[in-house]
C-alpha cells in the first residue's frame, strides 16, 4: 500500500533529506585517492549522528555499516572495509538517515581524478536519467512515465539497465510500495501518483551488460561482465503542480513556462563560448549566455555570480540571463 505522507510527516523527512544531501555533498571534498571506503564511512556516520539523526542503513536487515560504498564495476550494497580509493575509480555512495522516526534515502557517484570521455558521459548521462525521471513526476500522471523517462536515457545510450534492481517509496521506512522500475513496465501503469507521496527514484545503470551476481557476503552487488556501473538518487515529494526534491535540491514553486530559475557561480569559461555553473545545491550544469546578454555584450568571468533558466526536461544545462 502507497502512503500518503501529512504537512508534518513531509516536514521531518524534508529535515531528514537535508541531513543526507550534506554528507553527499561534503564527500565530494573528501572522497580522493588514497581515502579508503572504511574512512568515508566513518565520515558518514559522524556527520549524520552529529546533526541529531542516525544512520538508516546502520543494521538495517544486518547491514554493518551507515552507507553502502560500492567502486567500479560494484553496482549497489557495497561494505565499507579497508579498500584504498584509486585515481579514475567511480565510487557510488549511497545512504540515509532517520530523522525523528523518518527516513530519507539519497546516492551519488563520484569520479576520483581523471578518467576517461567515455566514463565521464556515462556517469553524467545516469545523473541526467535521474533528473529526466523527476521532471515529470506531479499528481496524476502514471508512475511508468517516471520509469520511462529514466529508460529512454539508457536506451539512447546502449546502457544496461539492472530489472532487479528498483527505487521506492521512502518515508516512514527506508522502503516502501510502491517499487520503481528504472524502464518502461506495465505494473507501473496502474499506480497513478498523489500529492503527498514520497518516492526514491534511483537510476542503476552499466557501460555493458544488465545481469548481476551477488557477492558472497550477500550484500554486494556486481556486474556479470564486470563493466563499470553509476547510481544517483534522490528523495522526491510528489506535489499536485510537480515535485519538491528532499534530498536537498530545489523546488518546482519556481517553475515558470518550462523553466526554474536558480542563481550559480561561473566556475569556468569553456570552449564553444559554453561556461561551468555551480547552483546554490552544487549541482554543476553547462550554461550559455542569453541571446539579450551576447546583444548588450555582457562578459561573464569565473567567479560571477549569475541568474540561470533550467529547462525542466533536460537539469544538466542552461542559459545565463543575469550577472549580478
Amino acid at each position: 500500500m502507497i502512503s500518503i505522507k501529512t504537512e508534518q510527516e513531509i516536514e521531518l523527512i524534508r529535515e531528514s533529506g537535508k541531513i543526507t544531501y550534506g554528507v553527499l555533498s561534503s564527500l565530494k571534498d573528501f572522497i580522493k585517492p588514497g581515502v579508503t571506503s572504511r574512512e568515508i564511512d566513518k565520515f558518514a556516520y559522524d556527520y549524520i549522528t552529529s546533526h541529531g539523526a542516525t544512520p538508516a542503513f546502520l543494521d538495517y536487515e544486518g547491514f554493518p555499516a551507515t552507507a553502502c560504498i560500492s567502486i567500479n564495476d560494484m553496482v549497489v550494497h557495497g561494505i565499507p572495509d579497508d579498500t584504498v580509493i584509486k585515481e579514475g575509480d567511480i565510487v557510488k555512495v549511497d545512504m540515509g538517515a532517520i530523522y525523528k522516526g523518518y527516513y530519507s534515502d539519497s546516492a551519488y557517484t563520484y569520479i576520483v581524478g581523471k578518467t576517461s570521455k567515455k566514463v565521464k558521459k556515462f556517469v553524467n548521462d545516469t545523473e541526467k536519467a535521474l533528473y529526466k525521471g523527476i521532471s515529470v513526476i506531479k499528481e496524476g500522471i502514471k508512475l511508468n512515465q517516471v520509469c520511462s523517462a529514466i529508460g529512454r536515457v539508457a536506451r539512447e545510450n546502449h546502457y544496461g539497465v539492472f530489472t532487479c534492481l528498483t527505487g521506492h517509496g521512502v518515508g516512514q521506512d527506508l522502503h516502501e510500495d510502491p517499487y520503481i522500475p528504472n524502464y518502461s513496465n506495465h505494473e507501473s501503469e496502474d499506480i497513478v501518483l498523489k500529492a503527498g507521496m514520497t518516492l526514491a527514484i534511483e537510476p542503476m545503470f552499466s557501460l555493458g551488460t544488465k545481469e548481476v551476481w551477488l557477492l558472497p557476503d550477500e550484500w554486494g552487488i556486481v556486474t556479470q561482465d564486470g563493466s563499470l556501473a553509476a547510481h544517483f538518487e534522490h528523495t522526491v515529494l510528489v506535489t499536485k503542480d510537480g515535485y519538491e526534491i528532499l534530498t536537498g535540491e530545489w523546488k518546482m514553486a519556481k517553475e515558470k513556462d518550462g523553466y526554474i530559475e536558480l542563481e550559480g557561480k561561473v566556475l569556468e569559461v569553456i570552449p564553444g563560448g559554453k561556461f561551468k555553473v555551480q547552483l546554490e545545491n552544487e549541482h554543476i550544469v553547462e550554461a550559455h549566455v542569453s541571446g539579450k546578454m551576447r546583444l548588450n555584450m555582457i562578459r561573464i568571468y569565473p567567479g560571477d555570480t549569475v541568474l540561470m533558466e533550467i529547462p525542466i526536461c533536460d537539469l544538466t544545462r542552461g542559459r545565463i540571463i543575469y550577472r549580478k
